[in-house]
């Protein structure tokens, strides 16, 4: 065992001396409270570490003891509706242990020792098992739970035995030595293993018209949401955590205000899973890590987040893994390299800002998995950023720009108009759109990506027609532009603009949103043709079917909206041209 001593503190970050012989991101124990913390640096005898709890009371002279082993998370079953910080400590039993207040020094083990798990087999003795292969199932709520044999391991099954087990107990013994547990640790720095990677061609739905419809983003996908204070950044990733099609969510809230997390904490278990009917809290993953937490806690806690979410993906599961805020963790990286003294990049982040963001997101993807059988699962990375002020010039916004396929940039203006979700339709894309074309024609409508670059068309020259107005007035365009004007209001404010707390609005299937927008490019279409006779926009305006166009998103029959496209078409072809 390597012992050392501390010979500097600066915050966060100390010095340990004597420490010849450990490796880099090994786990070590600072002081006499057992600190927590991970080696960052080693500079000869010298070791640089970044300790996850407060180091207020640490003293020069200190031991530090290194475990050998990296940080890594737990896996396996009980993972589900948990609710950690940010190195997968389980906070509830930290409450039970210390009080409200985390006491500095306390660990305890992600995964619960004492429970045990009711186990079937799924291989039987002789059958032959790589890794990645599923060899039993517990069932975890109404989820269930698969048994994966742990990367670097193969042989024969000479003994699997059914029953009840806890995580440490051994449930399957490979050619008469390698003994198969429950759980399997990995270290959380590394990306899991898997077969390869997939091609983006399957949406992921989230029920939100302007995330669908507008500027999507597939299974294995990665999305940002930029945005300032007050545009809904984490009530669009709550959202998203709500209703994308996954049977996995992991919710990282890094560096989140305290009162925010405790909203999703007492949100998520009174949430029902609309497919299931059964708590949203049952398929969800929390990591909360809040802005008066350690520092460098904050740092490790996405990669924490996604490790999880790679395990799930790798038992064949979609995930969808909310990270909020990707600005806090940068800003964590910030200081821990500014107490390194490393030579600061731009605004102070440190020159490998860009490489950190990038491996993280890389990680994303839809995968065939490690195992024999063909099983397929995906990871989605949606991280929201903070930039200050709402400038999307800061290097966090840009770099993450780099590395994302869809960018749902939030407006400050949209959202002090109530606008919501206040995403600006000139300012984002989505890189997908090529790619998941083909399941759009197959399963909605063959004229879907039309009528969406029909809507992306008329919003692009409402901007235009804007500019004219705001300088000679709305009474000097035609009749023609003012149409335009009057369709993009529409599609602003009875398709892009939803409610969150809505009962029929909250959530859009895509087969409504596609009506929808179907209904109102007929409006459209039609009002054009009546205007070319002579009628006048003052008369299409009056029509009762206007109303309806409003109402749309409080109506569940798809049919009744499928049937305004013919009203629309009878109501516009009976107009008169004034005499």
């Amino acid at each position: 065992m390597i012992t050392g001593t501390i010979v500097r503190i600066s915050g966060p970050v100390i010095i340990a001396h004597d420490m010849r012989g450990s490796k880099m991101y090994d786990v070590v124990k600072v002081g006499g409270d057992a600190l927590r913390g991970e080696i960052i640096r080693l500079e000869g005898d010298d070791a640089v570490i970044q300790v996850y709890e407060d180091t207020t009371g640490l003293m020069l002279g200190e031991p530090v003891v290194d475990t050998e082993q990296p940080l890594s998370v737990e896996l396996g079953p009980g993972l589900l509706a948990s609710i950690y910080d940010g190195v997968q400590r389980p906070l509830p039993v930290l409450m039970q242990k210390s009080g409200d207040f985390i006491a500095r020094g306390i660990y305890a083990p992600g995964l619960a020792r004492e429970k045990k798990w009711e186990f079937v087999p799924s291989v039987k003795k002789g059958d032959k098992v790589i890794a990645g292969d599923v060899i039993g199932t517990v069932q975890e709520f109404h989820f269930e739970h698969r048994i994966l044999a742990p990367h670097g391991t193969a042989g024969t099954v000479t003994d699997i035995t059914p029953g009840s087990f806890t995580v440490e107990e051994p449930v399957c013994t490979l050619d008469g030595t390698t003994r198969l547990s429950l759980m399997q640790v990995w270290p959380v720095r590394i990306p899991r293993p898997h077969t390869k990677k997939l091609d983006p061609v399957l949406p992921l739905i989230t029920g939100q018209r302007v995330f669908d419809c507008i500027f999507p983003v597939t299974k294995g996908g990665t999305a940002m949401i930029p945005g300032g204070f007050g545009t809904g950044k984490t009530v669009s990733e709550q959202t998203l955590a709500k209703w994308a099609d996954t049977q996995v969510v992991v919710y990282i809230g890094c560096g989140e205000r305290g009162n925010e997390m405790t909203d999703v904490l007492a949100e998520f278990p009174e949430l029902v899973d609309p497919r299931t009917g059964l708590p949203l809290i049952e398929r969800t993953i929390l990591i909360a890590n809040t802005s008066n937490m350690p520092v460098a806690a904050r740092e490790a806690s996405i990669y924490t987040g996604i490790t999880i979410a790679e395990y799930f993906r790798d038992m064949g599961y979609d995930v969808a893994l909310m990270a909020d805020s990707t600005s806090r963790w940068g800003e964590a990286l910030r200081e821990v390299s500014g107490r390194l003294e490393e030579m600061p990049g731009e605004e102070g982040y440190p020159a490998y800002l860009a490489t950190r963001l990038s491996a993280f997101y890389e990680r994303a993807g839809r995968v065939v998995c490690l195992g024999s059988g063909e099983r397929n699962g995906s990871v989605t990375v949606v991280g929201a950023v903070s930039p200050a002020g709402g400038d999307f010039s800061e290097p966090i916004t840009q770099n993450t720009l780099r590395v994302v396929g869809t960018f749902w940039a939030l407006d400050t203006n949209l959202a002090y108009r109530r606008h919501f979700p206040a995403v600006n339709w000139i300012k984002s894309y989505s890189l997908y759109i090529d790619s998941i074309s083909e399941w759009y024609v197959k399963n909605i409508a063959l004229d879907w990506r039309e009528l969406r670059e029909k809507a992306m068309y008329l919003l692009q020259k409402e901007v235009e027609l804007q500019e004219i107005v705001q300088l000679v007035g709305p009474d000097a365009l035609p009749e023609s532009e003012k149409a335009i004007l009057d369709v993009t209001r529409m599609i602003r404010e009875d398709f892009l603009q939803q409610g969150a707390y809505s009962d029929t609005d909250s959530f859009c299937p895509v087969d409504k949103q596609y009506l929808m927008l179907r209904v109102i490019m007929t409006y459209f279409e039609h009002m054009n043709v009546a205007m070319g006779r002579g009628v006048t926009l003052r008369q299409v305006q009056a029509l009762p079917i206007r109303a309806g166009i409003g109402r749309m998103k409080d109506i569940q029959d798809t049919e009744a909206i499928r049937a305004m496209v013919g009203d629309i078409e009878q109501q516009l072809s009976n107009l008169v041209v004034e005499k």
